[in-house]
C-alpha cells in the first residue's frame, strides 16, 4: 500500500484544494485506501460444531441489528436491567452486583482476579487444562501469590483434594472451572462453597462453557465470583461476558488497601453503571449496544425455554452424541459419564488419522466446524464437538457425525 503523489494544493482525490481557510497542511504523500475494504463484506455460513463460537440464531441476529440508542439513554438502561435480571435467573443467584462485563470471558476473568486480589494475597487455582492455568498466570500478573494443583487434563478434583490445598495454602482466593472445555470436563461444584467458607476462602468459578447446558445454583453452591461467556450455548455474539459477586466478595473489594488495578473492570464502577447500587448512573465506559442487544435475546430464548428443559434438552442431545461417536468405533475422552460436558464432546483422535486433516475436510467439504484440542496438553490428542443451545439439535448431532465418519475415512495417516 504506497504513498499517492501530489503537491500541497492536491487533495487525496487528485482535485485541487484550499488550504487558506484550514489550518491543515496536507502532507505530499499520503497512503491509499486499502483495496480489501472495497471489496463487499461476505464471509461464508457455517454451522459452527466447535466449542464456541456456537452458531447465532436468526432471532438473536436480528436483535443485533436494531438501530442504536444511546449507552446512557432510558431505554438503554433498560435493557440492562433485563440483563441483569436475566443472568440472574441463568445463574441462580439473587446478588445484587450482576453484570455483564463489556469484553469477551477473559475479560470477566481478569475482573474476578483485579477485583479480589491484592498485592501478596494468596490464590489457588486448579488446573486440569488450559482455564485453570490461564486464571493462575493473570493471578501472578496481578501479584498474586499463587499455587496451582494440577491434574492430567481430563481429570476431576475430589472435594478431599479441595480441601487438602485449602488446608495447607490457606488461599484468600480459589478458583475451579466447571466447564473446563479444553479437556470437555464437567467438574462438580456442589460442596466446594462449604469447604471455602469453613477456610476463609473466596470460591470463583468458571462455567462459560456449561451456563445453560447444566445445572448452576450460584446462591445453594456457595459460589462468591461466578461468570461466563455470552457465546457458547446462550448463542450470543462474543463480547459480554456474565458475571456476578457474592455480599462476601464484596465485602472483600470494600475491605481492600489499594485501588482495583484495572479502571475498565473496577465493579465500584461498575456497580454505578449496571445499576447495582443506590447511586444515579453515572458514565463509565460505552458498551457494546448491539453486543448488549444480542445478549439480551439470548437470556429471553433461555427464559422463555426454561433452565429445567434447557439442562434436558442437553442431557438427551449429549447422550445422542456420546452413543453416536461409540457407534463409530471411537472412543470418548472422559470415560465417566457424568464428568462429560453435556455442551462439547471430546474424542480421542484414532491411530492412523490425520485429525487436522479432518477438521479441513468438514470445513472445507460442509462448511461444519469440528475442532481439535486448545493448548499443548490436548492439541493433537482429541476432536472436540460442540452441540449447544441453539445447535443442540439431533439433525447437527447426525451431520456432524456423517461428516466426521467421511474426514476419517478421507484423512488417513499414509506411510
Amino acid at each position: 500500500m504506497g504513498p499517492v503523489q501530489g503537491d500541497s494544493n492536491t487533495n487525496i482525490n487528485g482535485k485541487e484544494q484550499n488550504n487558506s481557510n484550514n489550518d491543515t497542511i496536507m502532507p505530499k504523500e499520503m497512503y491509499q485506501a486499502p483495496a480489501c475494504l472495497k471489496i463487499p463484506l461476505t464471509p461464508p455460513r457455517k454451522l459452527l460444531m466447535g466449542p464456541g463460537p456456537s452458531t447465532v440464531p436468526p432471532r438473536i441476529l436480528a436483535a443485533s441489528a436494531i438501530p442504536l440508542i444511546g449507552h446512557m439513554h432510558p431505554e438503554m438502561y433498560q435493557v440492562m436491567d433485563e440483563i441483569k435480571a436475566g443472568i440472574q435467573y441463568v445463574f441462580q443467584t439473587q446478588n445484587e452486583l450482576t453484570l455483564a462485563i463489556s469484553g469477551a470471558g477473559h475479560a470477566a476473568m481478569e475482573a474476578a482476579v483485579c477485583n479480589l486480589i491484592e498485592d501478596g494475597d494468596v490464590l489457588v487455582s486448579f488446573v486440569a487444562g488450559m482455564w485453570g492455568e490461564r486464571f493462575a498466570e493473570i493471578g501472578e500478573r496481578h501479584r498474586a501469590v499463587t499455587h496451582r494443583i494440577s491434574k492430567p487434563l481430563g481429570s476431576v478434583f475430589t472435594l478431599e483434594e479441595i480441601e487438602e490445598a485449602l488446608k495447607s495454602k490457606k488461599p484468600t482466593v480459589m478458583f475451579i472451572a466447571q466447564s473446563e472445555s479444553t479437556g470437555t470436563i464437567l467438574q462438580p461444584i456442589e460442596g466446594i462453597g462449604e469447604l471455602c467458607r469453613r477456610y476463609g476462602t473466596l470460591l470463583v468459578v468458571d462455567s462459560v462453557a456449561s451456563l445453560g447446558g447444566t445445572p448452576m445454583f450460584m446462591d445453594e453452591w456457595g459460589i462468591d465470583v461466578l461468570y461466563a461467556g455470552s457465546q457458547k450455548a446462550l448463542n450470543c455474539p462474543p463480547g459480554a461476558s456474565p458475571i456476578s459477586f457474592s455480599q462476601r466478595a464484596r465485602d472483600k473489594i470494600a475491605k481492600r488497601k489499594t485501588k482495583v488495578t484495572s479502571f475498565y473492570l473496577d465493579t465500584n464502577e461498575l456497580a454505578n453503571y449496571w445499576g447495582c447500587d443506590a447511586g444515579p448512573r453515572r458514565y463509565h465506559h460505552t458498551g457494546p449496544i448491539s453486543t448488549l442487544f444480542a445478549l439480551r435475546e439470548g437470556l429471553a430464548i433461555l427464559a422463555e425455554e426454561g433452565l429445567e428443559k434447557s439442562w434436558e434438552k442437553h442431557r438427551r442431545i449429549s447422550r445422542l452424541m456420546w452413543e453416536g461417536v461409540e457407534a463409530l468405533g471411537l472412543e470418548l475422552f472422559v470415560k465417566d459419564e457424568k464428568h462429560r460436558l453435556p455442551t462439547l464432546t471430546g474424542i480421542k483422535i484414532p491411530t492412523g488419522v490425520d485429525w487436522k486433516k479432518v477438521c479441513q475436510y468438514a470445513m472445507n467439504t460442509y462448511k461444519i466446524e469440528i475442532a481439535g484440542g486448545l493448548g499443548p496438553e490436548s492439541i493433537g490428542k482429541l476432536w472436540r464437538i460442540g452441540a449447544m443451545g441453539y445447535n443442540a439439535t439431533e439433525h447437527n448431532v447426525n451431520t456432524v457425525l456423517r461428516v466426521l465418519s467421511e474426514g476419517i475415512k478421507q484423512c488417513k495417516i499414509t506411510e
